[in-house]
């Protein structure tokens, strides 16, 4: 459900979205990340983490994925790249969090998916 909702959900939100790939993995000799979706324009990046039930852990685990993120795939080193985390269910307190981390939170609403941020709401960038 996330996938093709994201398109629609960030160019909303006044981000371009040119691209959007599933399940890119990079390595090296010492470590290794996957990301679940990546969105991309020839600016920004958002690396997104999908869950069914998205928690605190969940979103601990992303942040340091999108620590690595520069070093592990280099060939994206001048981008922008904000994060984001998704799930079917969101508890207020693991959005709350990550909304504080500067994630964008995507939940389910009803049959569709939503950015839960506010407008107030200003991403973190790696």
């Amino acid at each position: 459900m996330v996938r093709p909702a994201v398109v629609r959900l960030f160019r909303e939100r006044g981000i371009e979205v040119h691209q959007v790939m599933r399940n890119i993995e990079a390595f090296n000799d010492d470590d290794a990340i996957e990301i679940d979706l990546l969105v991309i324009n020839q600016q920004q990046a958002i690396a997104v983490e999908c869950k069914s039930r998205l928690s605190i852990e969940d979103v601990n685990a992303h942040l340091v994925r999108l620590d690595k993120f520069k070093h592990l795939f280099s060939h994206y080193h001048n981008l922008n790249l904000m994060g984001a985390v998704a799930g079917m269910v969101v508890p207020d307190e693991v959005a709350k969090h990550a909304y504080r981390q500067g994630l964008f939170v995507l939940a389910q609403n009803g049959d569709a998916i939503w950015i839960r941020n506010d407008d107030k709401f200003s991403p973190k960038f790696w």
